[in-house]
Parts: C-alpha cells; sequence; structure tokens
C-alpha cells in the first residue's frame, strides 16, 4: 500500500455488504477510515426493483451506517436524494475520493458481475492504491469452487455439498459420516399440504421513522416500479433478523422439511425462515444459521430431514449457485439453449390470469416481494419454461420482483436451474411437469376455473398441452437424457389424433398471451 499522503483508508460498503465483521473492515482502526455508504439511481433503476426492495436496502443500509456511526465510526453516507448524487458507484466513489484524499480504498468484492466489472478499474481511475478483498462471508471461496468444478463433466450439486459438509462439519459424525447414515432426506420432504394446513404466522416489523422516510422515497421517485409498499414488515437490522430467525428456529423449523414443497392458496409463508432477504443483506450470517439449526437437531426439537433441508439450501444450494454465476459469467446471461423467444406475458404483472396457482403467487409477489421456492420454480418458472418465454424477459422479471433477488443468485436460478437456458450444465433435466404436479403439491386446482383432470380442450389446464407441447418441440434435444427420455414412450403410444390435439390445444393457448407492455422491467 502506498504511503504518498496521509489521507485515510477509505472502505465503500455496498448494499449487500451491511456485516460488521466484512473483511474491509477488520483490521481498520475508527480514527483512520472513512465508510463510504452509497444510494445510487443506477442501482435502483438498472431494472424497475419491486418497491419493497428499494425501500428495504436503502433502510437496512440507513441503520447500518447509524449503528456505525453510534459505535464511533466515520460515515460519509449519500442519499438517493442529494442533488449532487453522481447515479453510479463510481461516481460516488470518485466524488468521495475528491472529499478525503484517500491513501487507499479498500473494498470488499461485489457481488454482481457488473459491479465487480467497474470495481476493478478503480485502481485506473483513482490516485490512490484500490484493494479489493475477497468476500468471506461465504463458505466456498470462488477459486476453491474453480477448483472443486475443473475438469468435472457435470457440476453436480449433491457432490459439492458433500464436500461443504465435510468442510463446516455439519450434520457429521466424530468419524467423518453423515449424521443419520445419508446425506440427502429430500425424498421425506416432499409432503403435500393436508387439508386445514396452517402455519404459525412470521414475525412483521413495524416501520420505524427510518424506514417509513425510505417508503415515502420509493414511493415519491419510483412510482412505476412493480409492487406494493403497504404490507412492508421486512426486518432492516440485525437486531430485527435475529428476532426472525428466533421464531423459524422457534415454531416453524419442525415442520418445515415436510411441507416445504407445499402451496397452499392464500398462505404464503407456511413453515418457510423468510430468512433469504436478511443473509442476502449481510444482516445474518447463513452458517452460524446452519449451526443453530443443527442444534436443533441435537436438541430434539427439529427432525433430521427438516434441519439437513435448510442446512443445504444454505451451504449447498446457496453456495453452489454463486460458484457457478462467477464461473459461468458473463455468458450465463445470454444462454438460450432451448432458442426461447416468446415474449413474456402480460398477466406476469398483473396477476390476471384464470390460472389459479400463477395468479396466487404473483399476487404474493407483488404484496409481499416474496413467494417460496417452489412457486417460483415449479409454478411461475414451470410456465414460462414450457410455453418458451425469452430467458432475458424471464430473468429480468425474477430479478424485479423478489426482495430477495440479487444476479449472482437469481441468474442461475432462472437461468440455468428453471430455464435450462444453460443446455444441462446445471440441472440435469428440465423441470417441466404437467398439472398434475402442481395438485398433487397445492390446494391451487380445486378451486381454478380450469380443470387439472382435462388433458385438451375448453376448460383444460394449460399446463397439460404445454407440457406436451414442450416436450414434443425439443424432442431432439431432450430423448436421450436418462431423466426424461422415456417420457417419450408415453408420447408414442398415443395416436396421431390425440397427439394433434395436445399441439393444437396448447398452440390455441399461446396465441391468445398477451404480451407484457414495454417498460415494465428496464426503462
Amino acid at each position: 500500500m502506498s504511503e504518498s499522503n496521509s489521507g485515510p483508508i477509505l472502505v465503500p460498503i455496498l448494499g449487500d455488504q451491511l456485516t460488521r465483521t466484512l473483511a474491509s473492515l477488520r483490521g481498520r482502526t475508527k480514527d483512520d477510515t472513512v465508510i463510504l455508504m452509497m444510494e445510487v439511481w443506477g442501482e435502483a433503476t438498472y431494472v424497475r426493483h419491486h418497491k419493497q426492495k428499494i425501500a428495504l436496502i436503502f433502510s437496512a443500509m440507513r441503520h447500518f451506517a447509524s449503528e456505525l456511526e453510534d459505535a464511533g465510526w466515520s460515515v460519509d453516507y449519500v442519499k438517493l436524494t442529494d442533488d449532487d448524487n453522481a447515479g453510479s458507484f463510481s461516481g460516488e466513489v470518485a466524488r468521495a475520493v475528491e472529499r478525503h484524499d484517500p491513501r487507499a480504498i479498500y473494498v470488499v468484492e461485489a457481488g454482481e458481475w457488473r459491479v465487480q466489472q467497474a470495481i476493478e478499474e478503480w485502481s485506473d481511475k483513482f490516485d490512490c492504491d484500490v484493494e479489493i478483498l475477497n468476500d468471506d462471508r461465504f463458505v466456498c471461496s470462488q477459486s476453491e469452487f474453480n477448483e472443486w468444478a475443473e475438469g468435472r463433466k457435470t457440476l453436480r450439486m449433491e457432490n459439492f455439498y458433500r464436500e461443504m459438509r465435510k468442510k463446516t462439519g455439519l450434520l457429521m459424525t466424530a468419524d467423518e459420516k453423515p449424521e443419520g447414515g445419508d446425506w440427502n432426506y429430500d425424498s421425506e420432504n416432499r409432503k403435500p399440504p393436508k387439508e386445514g394446513l396452517e402455519a404459525p404466522a412470521r414475525p412483521l416489523f413495524e416501520p420505524d421513522s427510518i424506514t417509513q422516510d425510505c417508503i415515502a422515497l420509493v414511493e415519491d421517485k419510483f412510482p412505476r416500479h412493480f409492487g406494493s409498499l403497504d404490507n412492508f414488515g421486512w426486518p432492516v437490522t440485525r437486531t430485527d433478523a435475529e428476532k426472525a430467525a428466533d421464531a423459524f428456529f422457534a415454531e416453524r423449523i419442525e415442520k418445515f422439511g415436510p411441507y416445504q414443497d407445499a402451496m397452499v392458496h392464500g398462505s404464503d409463508d407456511l413453515f418457510h425462515s423468510m430468512l433469504s432477504t436478511s443473509i442476502n443483506l449481510g444482516l445474518l450470517d447463513p452458517l452460524e444459521l446452519c449451526e443453530r439449526a443443527e442444534q436443533s437437531y441435537r436438541d430434539g426439537k427439529a427432525p433430521i430431514n427438516s434441519v439437513e433441508g435448510f442446512i443445504r439450501q444454505l451451504i449447498g444450494w446457496r453456495e453452489y449457485v454463486r460458484g457457478f454465476y462467477w464461473r459461468f459469467m458473463p455468458g450465463l446471461e445470454s444462454d438460450n439453449a432451448l432458442d426461447a423467444k416468446r415474449p413474456l406475458p402480460e398477466f406476469y404483472w398483473t396477476g390476471e390470469t384464470d390460472m389459479r396457482c400463477l395468479s396466487d403467487a404473483i399476487r404474493s409477489t407483488r404484496d409481499n416481494a416474496h413467494a417460496h421456492h417452489i412457486q417460483r420454480l415449479m409454478v411461475l418458472g414451470n410456465f414460462a419454461l414450457i410455453a418458451g418465454i425469452d430467458p432475458r424477459e424471464v430473468q429480468d422479471w425474477f430479478l424485479v420482483v423478489y426482495a430477495d433477488a440479487y444476479e449472482w443468485v437469481e441468474l442461475p436460478n432462472v437461468a440455468a436451474m428453471i430455464l435450462y437456458a444453460d443446455g444441462g450444465k446445471l440441472a440435469t433435466k428440465p423441470y417441466a411437469a404437467s398439472g398434475n404436479y402442481i395438485n398433487k403439491m397445492s390446494n391451487y386446482c380445486s378451486g381454478c376455473k380450469y380443470i387439472v383432470s382435462k388433458k385438451t380442450g375448453e376448460g383444460a389446464c394449460p399446463f397439460n398441452a404445454l407440457y406436451w407441447h414442450f416436450m414434443d418441440r425439443h424432442r431432439d434435444r431432450l430423448e436421450k437424457n436418462p431423466r426424461i427420455g422415456r417420457i417419450y414412450s408415453n408420447w408414442d403410444r398415443m395416436n396421431e389424433d390425440r397427439q394433434a390435439e395436445y399441439l393444437d390445444s396448447a398452440g390455441a393457448f399461446l396465441k391468445g398471451l398477451e404480451p407484457a407492455q414495454d417498460g415494465w422491467a428496464r426503462r
């Protein structure tokens, strides 16, 4: 590090780095450090983020800055409403360099590709040293992931997950065997919802004056953005996030596993933790949460299938998609292996569709900036897959509408897991399903205008015909897939007239889809 001037160390902290033990803060002294935090127009508007998402991030940032100041740190905080707001991270850092004349900049690597590209240009832009630090809040570094991935024909998450279990020691016995004898208890976590299934309500946090200011700001500056702010109740501080975690471990983890794939009309949370927003902001440490989950099992308060399922989502799937994202960017965002080109339907924004499953998932998305993972994968995502919706439009939609969506986690889930747009690097098969799956795992079909048992024609569930339409048009690619190829024997047993009924029904439905109006996702 250069000592050419006596200025302070400048530490920019991004909106998803709200962690007191962040690598760029460790080892710094409070009298020799200026922390820079920035609300910038470019980040709020490069897609039209859900109103709750913007309010959540800004409020969490402002609370975090206040906590740092109370702890004695010098914080240079730039608000969105500042008259000279530069509108970008690099622009704000340039202005801060002029104000503080730092001898060095310490910054933790960004979570998103485009932001990281900007950060890597800082050393050429500014007349001071720039040190980019690894984000060690993850169990697996990118170099470690690349080392694991190198030379493998397939990057199976299950194999990666087992390595993370061994590394952390979570749910491992003294002789380094998986607790209970199995690595994965997913087969026990697929219970359909029984009639009257109810879960304890998750805690909602009344907006304080800081959050109310952020809500008012969003309503004023982003009136055309998607979503409602009426139900805002997200935790915006570590203290409140810990209260949310306490509630999950006390009230919902026991049944989280069995019912994690269940969907109930009007029940938006069920037994899910609802902690992803706090984790992705940096308010909660995922490894600490995994240790708490493991302790719940050790104390006999939660079954192993629930605890293992929770741990797998964090040190397995979350870590895996982050490594996958960085390994395959920037090409991942433009992948379209299935050549899907249909515009996103307007109902994804309005919720105005007679398909009850989609309507309910979109309602929850609009009102809460949240839908749980099976609603995202097997309802919203499944429809986009089998209807052949353009991956870029689907990616934009998922990035816009969810409060926990950052590109590093959203893009692999959507492009690779949901849409199979990467051609199978991540998923071993497309997650395509007919209405039967939704009927099995939810109560949506019982009150739907469409009849799930009817396969074609007027009143038939659209998922049924769309499923076979998808399978037929991608036969050349999918027939040799060992996990899906046998399905074509069912198709071939149908006579030509029956096949034509499926294809005609799907074609008629697709023809009637109204494409989304311009400007919903991007300006």
